[in-house]
């Protein structure tokens, strides 16, 4: 039954690129969004991301609610219009300019060092074009991915993701963290998504509230004594962006996992709050 299901998804989601490719980057995306927003919430649980705003962001009235979840909404479609033009992100001058680089002196100080460092940030607007961006700009770049459960678009997705995201996509689990340790003993810097549950991570706060949280980054700086660099993907409007590098952290290596862990999360707390229209509350982090 399942096979059926993710059969059916395949041949839907290949009928929307081919029209999505047909009309453009500006009005597939507004077609996606306008799509998302009427069927996506069908297809996932109100009860979890009520409870997810509720943990962030208590006190809200249900107009301010409603008016985040439609943005959300919206900005998946549009995820979904964009990933049909992810090769013009990377490879056409007119997509490029599209995406404002914020700080672009702390990557070419990481080129220059030509030492690897953790690239952290979470799941905000279209956070594919993080990796891609970093990686076009000359540093040697791994991130780590968890491949989709539909079998059909899994492979399409794998193929997008190496040929134009980022060539070393580096699959979540034990086997992939041993991954990630060889190549950061070549130098290869690491890009983590850090915002979602991981059932290896350890429990800490995470907007007040105990949450499993990856600690790879830690982990990292405790054995190399590496950087964390913070990244923030904004969307301004329509398929313009701002991509914005932080200052590189440096934690004391006698620091504990559980610190450097929670530091993290308050990081991407911050960036959650500068604009939550734009993360994906779909996700049920606090299980």
């Amino acid at each position: 039954m399942k096979k059926i299901k993710y059969f059916l998804q395949y041949i839907i989601i290949l009928f929307l690129f081919i029209i999505f490719k047909t009309l453009g980057l500006k009005y597939s995306s507004i077609l996606s969004g306008y799509i998302a927003k009427i069927f996506g919430p069908l297809f996932r649980s109100k009860k979890i991301i009520h409870s997810n705003l509720n943990k962030a962001l208590p006190g809200l009235k249900e107009e301010e609610e409603n008016d985040i979840l439609k943005n959300m909404w919206n900005n998946y479609g549009v995820i979904l219009a964009e990933y049909m033009f992810i090769k013009n992100f990377r490879t056409d001058s007119k997509y490029q300019n599209k995406i404002k680089i914020i700080n672009k002196e702390i990557l070419e100080k990481i080129i220059n060092n030509k030492k690897p460092v953790i690239f952290i940030s979470g799941h905000f607007n279209n956070f594919e074009l993080m990796a891609m961006q970093i990686e076009k700009s000359g540093v040697d770049l791994a991130t780590i991915y968890r491949p989709l459960n539909n079998i059909f678009l899994n492979p399409i997705m794998e193929k997008i993701r190496t040929n134009y995201i980022c060539k070393r996509q580096i699959k979540k689990g034990i086997s992939g963290t041993k991954e990630l340790l060889r190549c950061f003993k070549q130098n290869i810097s690491i890009a983590l998504m850090i915002d979602q549950r991981v059932s290896e991570g350890i429990s800490c706060e995470f907007f007040n509230e105990k949450a499993l949280t990856t600690t790879i980054p830690a982990q990292f700086v405790k054995k190399f004594n590496t950087e964390i660099v913070p990244v923030h993907i904004e969307r301004l409007d329509k398929n313009n962006f701002t991509i914005e590098f932080s200052q590189p952290l440096n934690f004391d290596r006698n620091e504990t996992i559980y610190n450097i862990t929670l530091k993290l999360n308050q990081i991407l707390e911050k960036m959650i709050l500068k604009n939550p229209n734009q993360w994906i509350w779909t996700h049920n982090r606090w299980k």
